[in-house]
């Protein structure tokens, strides 16, 4: 477990016997990402490569842009969304989600959680959001960067 995490975060690691994942962009049932994507794999096979890492213990932390929310529940695990431009109203995924947050997050004082990138020269940012390879700072966990794992 990261040993600087705020408290009010600590529940995702299950008391030592879980692992945090970071996951953004899945899209699913979007028809634009089979032209965006020059790697598309397709939903059921994300959901497959998602939940071959995730565990009964695990937190899946998406960083945004979901899209049909009907392919979330088949992932196991402990479910977290930070919300993306494309992620509309926070209350269309409570009860899906576990936890839903509509802005960037601060889980460390070193360690922010974004959609889309931000800069801040004292704390590392995990988002998502650029498709490209265009390198953009922090680290990014968009599906297709992360060979949908």
């Amino acid at each position: 477990m990261y040993k600087n995490l705020y408290d009010n975060f600590a529940h995702w690691f299950h008391d030592g016997r879980g692992t945090v994942y970071f996951y953004s962009d899945p899209h699913f049932n979007d028809p634009e990402m089979v032209h965006l994507r020059k790697n598309y794999i397709g939903d059921e096979e994300q959901i497959k490569r998602i939940n071959s890492k995730i565990g009964k213990y695990d937190t899946l932390v998406v960083l945004g842009d979901v899209g049909d929310i009907e392919w979330v529940r088949k992932i196991r695990g402990y479910k977290v969304l930070v919300m993306g431009n494309h992620d509309k109203g926070a209350s269309n995924y409570k009860g899906i989600f576990n936890e839903v947050y509509e802005g960037a997050l601060m889980i460390a004082p070193n360690i922010i959680l974004s959609h889309e990138p931000v800069n801040f020269p004292f704390a590392a940012n995990v988002h998502g959001h650029d498709h490209s390879n265009w390198y953009q700072g922090g680290v990014n966990m968009c599906a297709e960067h992360i060979d949908y794992t």
